[in-house]
């Protein structure tokens, strides 16, 4: 029995620790684009809004997630609770989707249309990009949310930690509103904007390989982490999709590993990829430690 609570201990004292470091790292990526000026251009703006996503994100996951399992019994209230965890979950995913391929198309005309790029991607562009990025999904997501509460239920424990598009398990009937417009949400929020970043990284390609060894260098760098954002969603969306749209049922250590990956892992994964690898926000980081470092050295000369 000691051991048994020794390791809920070691669980709860690990899931705390990685919310705490998420929304630390999260926040000093963002708070380095707020206040330097050579930042505020359209790819870093995008990146912003990319890791204010990640904080609201886990927001919205782990403070239940972490009052589950400090609790005997996992309780939440469908209409209010759940249903506004899948609302705000589905919402920032699907927004993600979007900014990655705004970032995409603001990478093709740096690329492949230099000259262009200061007519092209002013303020005005940008400002659109983002409410786009927040709002269709958010309309996208309260349709289905809606129609969900009106749904009769047949089974009232959920498979997994939190409330996602297992939701759909429960319901007796899914009714043909939730069906047609669920598949028109997932093409136009996932779908279409993958078709679009693969075509735009294509293009990149072409340009880039046609071009010197410093603008393939350059689209590399740049290119590189939004790829492997990319690649890291895609591969939680094909799973979320699975569990809801194709009905297949995972083995349980697969379960885990995959809520492993949505909880602690890819909230992680955004801000250590841009921190590391987007050239001036790297440099800007290590100054931020530099600083902190000598005001620690600091402080410990004093005491």
């Amino acid at each position: 029995f000691e051991f048994i609570r020794l390791c809920q201990f070691a669980l709860q004292s690990i899931q705390e620790f990685s919310y705490v470091l998420n929304q630390i790292c999260n926040c000093i990526i963002l708070y380095l684009i707020c206040i330097h000026k050579n930042l505020h251009e359209p790819m870093y703006i995008f990146t912003a809004a990319l890791l204010l996503n990640c904080v609201l994100y886990t927001t919205t996951i782990y403070p239940k997630f972490l009052i589950d399992f400090l609790s005997e019994k996992q309780i939440i209230s469908y209409s209010a609770s759940c249903l506004f965890q899948f609302f705000m979950f589905y919402t920032l995913g699907g927004s993600e989707f979007l900014l990655l391929a705004a970032m995409a198309y603001d990478r093709y005309v740096a690329i492949c249309k230099p000259l262009q790029y200061q007519i092209i991607m002013r303020k005005t562009t940008v400002s659109i990009s983002l409410v786009i990025a927040w709002l269709v999904p958010g309309c996208h997501m309260a349709v289905l949310a809606i129609a969900s509460t009106e749904a009769k239920l047949c089974d009232f424990k959920i498979k997994g930690i939190f409330c996602n598009n297992a939701v759909y398990t429960l319901q007796c009937q899914r009714s043909r509103l939730i069906t047609i417009f669920g598949v028109v949400t997932l093409l136009d929020l996932v779908i279409l904007p993958m078709l679009f970043i693969v075509f735009t990284y294509t293009k990149i390609f072409i340009v880039s390989h046609q071009s010197c060894k410093e603008i393939r260098k350059k689209a590399a760098e740049t290119c590189l982490p939004h790829l492997l954002v990319l690649i890291s969603a895609c591969l939680f969306y094909v799973y979320d999709v699975s569990i809801a749209r194709v009905e297949l049922d995972f083995p349980k250590t697969v379960r885990i590993i995959m809520t492993l990956q949505i909880v602690l892992y890819h909230p992680l994964f955004n801000p250590f990829v841009y921190g590391l690898k987007m050239k001036e926000i790297s440099k800007h980081l290590k100054g931020l430690l530099s600083q902190a470092k000598f005001i620690t050295s600091c402080l410990f000369i004093l005491t």
